[in-house]
Order: structure tokens, then sequence, then C-alpha cells
């Protein structure tokens, strides 16, 4: 899942990270890179913590989910991009800010699109489980409510 949420952030990365002179051309396929990893790492922690309704929201509703997870996630990417390439908090958050809503709501239009199976709710959370969404329990018949 993590390529294929790469090619998602490439998708929607020319504004805020490939035009945009406080990332050097040099580093723009990394700070892709680290962005989607941040987004995993996130996604994969909300999973961990059995944060359901933080997972549904953020895949199903896209940018318009819960505040408060779009700010956490927007925090973690944001420090995961200033840390790793020394550039200024400030314009991290500048990035993520414009970054990460066309790449959560883009997410967001695939998973709900049954047309699209570039990305589906159950492989989505098999992926962040490790692989086997068995390991899930009953999480994934609980998401599917929400269809």
């Amino acid at each position: 899942m993590l390529d294929q949420l790469i090619n998602l952030v490439k998708e929607n990365a020319s504004e805020a990270i490939i035009n945009n002179n406080d990332v050097p051309n040099e580093n723009n396929d990394a700070v892709i890179n680290t962005a989607a990893e941040g987004i995993m790492d996130h996604l994969k922690g909300l999973v961990g913590g059995g944060s359901l309704e933080g997972i549904t929201s953020l895949i199903s509703n896209g940018a318009s989910a819960n505040g408060l997870e779009m700010s956490n996630m927007s925090s973690h990417v944001a420090n995961l991009i200033s840390s790793k390439f020394g550039i200024e908090p400030s314009k991290t958050e500048g990035i993520v800010n414009n970054l990460l809503p066309m790449v959560m709501n883009s997410l967001s239009k695939k998973t709900n699109d049954p047309e699209d199976n570039s990305f589906t709710m159950q492989g989505i959370l098999g992926s962040l489980a490790g692989g086997n969404a068995g390991d899930l329990g009953g999480l994934l018949g609980n998401v599917s409510k929400f269809f």
C-alpha cells in the first residue's frame, strides 16, 4: 500500500512540493516519500490504537474528516519533513497544509468509488494491520456498516 500512497502523494505534490522553492528539487522525491510514510504511520497508529472512528472518518471523508485527526496527521507529517530535511517548521506546515487535504480527498474518492480498485477499505485496513486483515477481528465487519 505504501507504493500506492507514494503515487497518490506524487499526483498531488505539484504545488506543495515540486513547485515549492522551500523544497530543493533534489529532495522532491524524498519529501514525497516521507510525506507518504508519515500518512501511513499515522493511519497505522490509529489502527493500532483501535480508533475505528478515526480511521474510517479519514478514509471515508478525506479532508473533511475529524478535524483533530487531520490536525494530528498534519503535525506528524510536518515534523517528519522538517526534521529529516531541515526545512523550517512553519514552511513544512504550509507544505503539509497544502498537500494533505488533496491527498486525503483523493484517497477518499478512490476508496469510495466502486469502479476504482486502487484503494479499498479492506485493502487499506489489511495493509495497516500488517497485511493480515484477519488480525483486526471484528473491525472490518464494523467498518462495513459505514458503507
